[in-house]
């Protein structure tokens, strides 16, 4: 069901297991004027959700921020067919069965449905092929706050399943806002990784919510900012904006 974090943000979660591990997944939403709704990282939509949606404003955007984050996109879409599903760039190539009406430009500055927006350039996670570049686009919501992540960075704690804790615990992020030890090393590209830091350490947040773990409701940015530490040795200066 959906769970509101402040006027104007809510989130959902469901479960989702990830190479054995239960890591579950979150979908934000996000009501801008004229209680216009856009949906970030869609999941399973049933009934109750889709009157609670209903009562809030009008689904006018579905977001798939990444190559990953799109399974449910489509049944979003079925709901509600006059919204405009975003997808993040190469989405449409991966899988061309998507309804997706419009891609996500990698743009410095840019701006997705009244969000700020930047793509997260170089990094890479492990998918079913082996390493993948992710193409994820991130979000800032200025009104919250709130920065919106998907699979750049988790953080996963005592909330979390006793195997899933003990899986991060033994990589060294357990009640860390990091990416795995695994993506750390297949991402090389390091002006790239770098130049999406900065960026992103340019907005204001104060609020992270990621797609895999639990919310950082507080200081976010500085845990953000201690990111970089996972990717010392790609961009050690990253911090330094």
């Amino acid at each position: 069901m959906l769970r509101e974090l402040e006027q104007d943000i809510w989130v959902a979660e469901q479960p989702l297991r990830y190479f054995g591990l239960s890591i579950g997944a979150r979908m934000t939403v996000i009501r801008r004027e004229d209680e216009k709704l856009t949906v970030i990282s869609p999941i399973r939509v049933n009934k109750d959700m889709g009157t609670k949606l209903d009562s809030l404003g009008t689904v006018t955007d579905i977001i798939a921020p990444n190559l990953y984050h799109y399974f449910f996109a489509n049944q979003f879409k079925a709901r509600y067919p006059t919204a405009t599903f975003w997808a993040a760039p190469g989405l449409k190539g991966k899988e061309p069965d998507l309804l997706i009406d419009k891609v996500i430009q990698p743009l410095e500055n840019s701006s997705t449905c009244g969000l700020e927006t930047i793509f997260f350039e170089g990094f890479r996670t492990l998918g079913s092929g082996g390493f993948e570049s992710l193409n994820e686009c991130v979000f800032f919501h200025a009104a919250s706050r709130t920065l919106i992540l998907t699979d750049t960075a988790f953080h996963f704690d005592e909330s979390s399943p006793l195997l899933t804790q003990f899986a991060f615990r033994v990589t060294g992020t357990y009640k860390q806002l990091s990416p795995s030890r695994l993506e750390r090393i297949a991402t090389t590209d390091k002006d790239n990784v770098r130049k999406s830091v900065q960026q992103i350490l340019r907005w204001d947040f104060e609020r992270v919510v990621v797609a895999h773990g639990s919310i950082v409701e507080r200081q976010g940015k500085e845990r953000f900012r201690l990111v970089s530490v996972s990717f010392r040795h790609l961009f050690i200066q990253a911090t330094e904006v």
